[in-house]
Formats: structure tokens, C-alpha cells, sequence
């Protein structure tokens, strides 16, 4: 009994001197970080729901229900919705090509997936609509299908598609570089096939991060400006995106106008990425059996 009093007592020794090691400065980082964030996030959130909260009811309700604006919500939400879907499926093609092959390029083609990121979105929005357009190099073919993408509500979810694509891929490309192939060779080993591995072993491990980048994807495209204006048409109830119609009463010196739209479409946000949390954490817990 002494022998093991002797060897647990320096164990938690060193399990307290390891914790300080990889923590230093613990409380001077926390400080920090809750300082960044209410410097950049908090503080004009807290703007936003004041200016929101000096208006009346009526006037809130008023300003949110007008007709262009409500006809612009709905672009803006089907546009997203349509890019999201497309990202959710393309994301994650891309990101199993990424993880599961090697082939010369596929450092570029990491590399290209974080380019929506780093492009200024204005100049994606340029370069699309120039690109789409009826003498562009993409919209000359299409032209002659009878497709038409720039300054249609389809150039709008082209844009969003564009800017968010990587959303969904990088949140697909870690679970799938952790999910172990042995898993996938024994079941087809065992006489299952492709589609059965996809559907019983994949993709209950892929779903979760799927919807999350989706969801993802579809928050940021709530707000896209920059690369749809460009693209959009900007049609009175037919291609206007609801960014558009806050930019519209920032420019008429209506900033109360601009921050009840701007606080419907964050409270869409927060409370879609809040519901796809408590999913998501649901889910992966009765996925292993907790």
C-alpha cells in the first residue's frame, strides 16, 4: 500500500505542473479573447438591437413588412437555400476527392477552395458577371441553351454558391480525414456494396458535418453583397437581395429602416446556426450510443 501512495502522489504532481505548462497565462488570454470579441461581435450587435429597440412596434412591423422588402427576403432565402444545396453536394464530392486521392495538383486545388475567402467579393462579384454574361465565356454557351445566369435571380445563387462553397468544404474534409478506411474494406470484404458503405458507414458520420457546413453556407449567403450586387440585375422584386435593400436605407439616411431588416436577418442566423448546434450535438450523441 505504501509502494502505491508513493508512485500516485508525484503522478499528480506532474499532471499540475503539465496543466500549468500548457496553459500559461491562462486568465491574461481568456481577458483577451472575451475583450476581442465584444470589441468586434457584442458591441455592434448591442448598437444594432439599441437602434431596433428606439422604434416603435408599428414602425418596426411597417419597415419589415413592406412589400419590397418582404419580396427580397424571399429571393435572398431561396437563392441561399438553391446555393446551399448545390455546396452541400459539391462540398463534399470536393472534399473526398481532396482527402481520398492523390494525383498531381491536389496542393493547388486545396489551395483554390480558400480562394472565395481571399478574393475581395466585389471583384468575385465582377468577375462572374462578366464571365456569365451572353459574350462572356460561360454565358455564350449557355446562351444558346437558352440559359441565362447574369442578371438573373440563377446569377444570384451562382455568387452565393461561389462565396460559400468552402464553408462545406472544409468542415467535410476533417471528419472525412479521420474516418478510418479499414472500416470501409472490412464491409466490403464482407460482401457490401459501394452504396451500402456510402449509406451505412459513411454517411452517418458525413451527415452532421454536411448540414453544418450547409448551414454554414446558407448564414453567409444571407449576407452576401459584395460578389451578387454585381450580378444580381437588382430588379425591384424580382433579383434584389435583402443586402441590397439595407444598403438602399443606409443611402436614404433611413439607419432605423436598415437596422430592423439587418436585425431580421441576424436573428435568422443566429437562431438557424443555434438550432443546426443542438442538432448536431443530439445527433452525434445517439450516434454513439450516449
Amino acid at each position: 500500500m505504501a509502494t502505491t501512495d508513493v508512485t500516485e502522489r508525484p503522478a499528480k504532481r506532474l499532471s499540475a505542473s503539465a496543466t500549468k505548462r500548457v496553459l500559461p497565462g491562462f486568465g491574461l488570454s481568456l481577458g483577451i479573447s472575451l475583450f476581442f470579441i465584444s470589441l468586434v461581435l457584442l458591441l455592434p450587435i448591442s448598437g444594432l438591437i439599441i437602434r431596433t429597440a428606439g422604434m416603435g412596434w408599428d414602425q418596426f412591423w411597417f419597415v419589415i413588412t413592406d412589400p419590397r422588402v418582404v419580396a427580397s427576403y424571399k429571393v435572398t432565402a431561396l437563392a441561399a437555400l438553391a446555393a446551399s444545396l448545390f455546396n452541400c453536394v459539391f462540398g463534399l464530392l470536393m472534399a473526398w476527392v481532396l482527402v481520398r486521392y492523390e494525383f498531381p495538383g491536389k496542393r493547388l486545388l486545396d489551395a483554390i477552395m480558400d480562394l472565395p475567402f481571399a478574393l475581395p467579393t466585389a471583384v468575385a462579384g465582377i468577375t462572374l458577371a462578366t464571365l456569365f454574361a451572353e459574350s462572356g465565356w460561360y454565358g455564350q454557351y449557355l446562351a444558346k441553351l437558352g440559359i441565362e445566369v447574369a442578371y438573373t435571380p440563377l446569377g444570384i445563387v451562382v455568387a452565393m454558391a461561389f462565396t460559400s462553397v468552402p464553408f462545406v468544404v472544409r468542415t467535410v474534409q476533417p471528419v472525412l480525414e479521420e474516418l478510418a478506411p479499414e472500416d470501409e474494406e472490412a464491409a466490403m470484404s464482407l460482401g457490401a456494396s459501394d452504396m451500402t458503405v456510402f449509406r451505412k458507414i459513411l454517411f452517418p458520420t458525413l451527415w452532421p458535418a454536411v448540414v453544418t457546413g450547409g448551414a454554414l453556407s446558407f448564414a453567409r449567403s444571407l449576407g452576401e453583397y459584395g460578389a451578387v450586387i454585381f450580378i444580381a440585375g437588382n430588379s425591384p422584386y424580382i433579383s434584389e437581395v435583402i443586402s441590397l435593400m439595407i444598403f438602399v436605407r443606409l443611402e436614404e439616411y433611413d439607419f432605423p429602416a436598415a437596422s430592423a431588416i439587418a436585425a431580421v436577418v441576424m436573428t435568422v442566423s443566429l437562431l438557424l446556426l443555434l438550432a443546426i448546434n443542438v442538432w448536431q450535438g443530439r445527433y452525434l450523441k445517439r450516434l454513439h450510443g450516449g
